[in-house]
């Protein structure tokens, strides 16, 4: 059932829409090609706000609504993936890449339904964090809930598809991922009891994007299973899981207030400040203890660059946040969140760039001691 607000929005949205044509293919706002605004949709850190969404272009408006700024993480899990099947001559070309789309799909499915969910169950009000820090697709009428199913339901055929391929192609060892993929997709926030209100959201996102997708990705494309890759997935997933308890201590007095038990609900302030140090750190002794028993090359030392990112995250999550933000600070209440996820993204390149080299010159690589696997 459409509401007279749903009616009015529309409306509202296609005369938007039709300035939008007379400018061809230029954002009206900033005149911006559209081309590079559905690049930009992938960068930055949650700029634009409703009322320029509602100006852009279809395809931008579904970009920023599935926060793409954060797919990149699902994008690095697939070519992390690729490159260690790749250092053990196994790379296929085509499976590689329905890899990297699956991943982005699912990943853009779990954004728009967390979306859903949470604001068909009350809980994405006007004062709750997600309403604060970027556009919400139907709270903020950018797009209303029959475009977004519409959109859902596309994905999901996109996603059944890969999922078909895969299983076909690889039987049983696709099926197994994918069903651990979707459980945890669904048992995150769409259960009657959403992981992340136990404390198991953070734990389900580094099994999601470290032994899942990289481990996972890894056997999709070689086509065998490989203890190696999945020890090279658990730097990437920690990384991935700081980002989300960087986000859950930002949001942390809200949950608690709504009964939300994340696990810095759980912790507290203090000590969830100090678990995700303590990951960040994780990340580097890990890599470092993977390249000592040579599992991998000695080119992944090359996270050493990433180096600054990761003090100046443990320098943050070191502090209280401040009260307000600094002038000119885009995300707020996101604070622990965007300085973790841009720490990941620095550190997850140059991960991919060691593991590109090492796949390269694969016999480049330090046994101090040996590891079954």
């Amino acid at each position: 059932m459409c509401s007279s607000n749903d009616s009015a929005a529309r409306s509202s949205r296609k005369v938007d829409n039709m300035a939008a044509e007379k400018q061809g293919d230029m954002n009206p706002i900033s005149g911006t090609s559209v081309a590079r605004l559905w690049l930009g949709a992938f960068a930055g850190f949650y700029r634009p706000s409703a009322e320029e969404i509602r100006r852009l272009d279809p395809v931008s408006k579904f970009l920023y609504s599935a926060r793409s700024v954060i797919l990149v993480i699902s994008a690095q899990a697939a070519v992390i993936a690729g490159l260690l099947a790749a250092a053990e001559r196994r790379f296929q070309g085509i499976h590689f890449a329905l890899v990297l789309v699956g991943f982005v799909v699912a990943h853009m499915i779990s954004n728009l339904s967390n979306d859903y969910f949470g604001y068909k169950r009350g809980h994405d009000t006007p004062d709750s964090p997600r309403m604060r820090y970027t556009v919400h697709p139907l709270a903020s009428g950018v797009l209303d809930a029959r475009i977004l199913i519409t959109g859902l339901a596309i994905l999901a055929v996109i996603g059944a598809g890969v999922t078909g391929f895969f299983v076909v192609e690889r039987g049983w060892p696709a099926v197994a991922f994918a069903a651990g993929g979707i459980a945890l997709l669904l048992l995150y926030d769409a259960a009657p009891v959403p992981l992340k209100s136990i404390g198991l959201g953070e734990p389900a996102v580094f099994l999601v994007w470290g032994p899942l997708m990289v481990g996972g990705g890894y056997a999709m494309i070689a086509g065998q299973l490989s203890a190696g890759a999945f020890y090279a997935s658990i730097p990437y997933g920690l990384g991935v899981m700081s980002i989300l308890t960087g986000k859950h201590i930002d949001q942390m007095d809200f949950d608690a207030g709504r009964g939300t038990r994340t696990l810095p609900v759980l912790l507290g302030e203090e000590a969830a400040r100090a678990f995700n140090v303590a990951t960040v750190v994780l990340i580097y002794v890990v890599t470092a203890a993977l390249i000592a028993i040579g599992q991998l090359t000695a080119f992944a030392a090359l996270i050493v660059v990433a180096f600054p990112r990761a003090a100046r995250a443990i320098s943050v999550m070191s502090r209280p946040r401040p009260a307000a933000p600094p002038e000119g600070y885009v995300g707020w209440p996101l604070w622990y969140h965007r300085v973790c996820l841009a720490h990941n993204r620095a550190f997850g390149w140059i991960y991919i760039l060691g593991l590109a080299l090492g796949a390269a010159w694969p016999a480049v690589r330090i046994s101090l001691w040996t590891w079954p696997g």
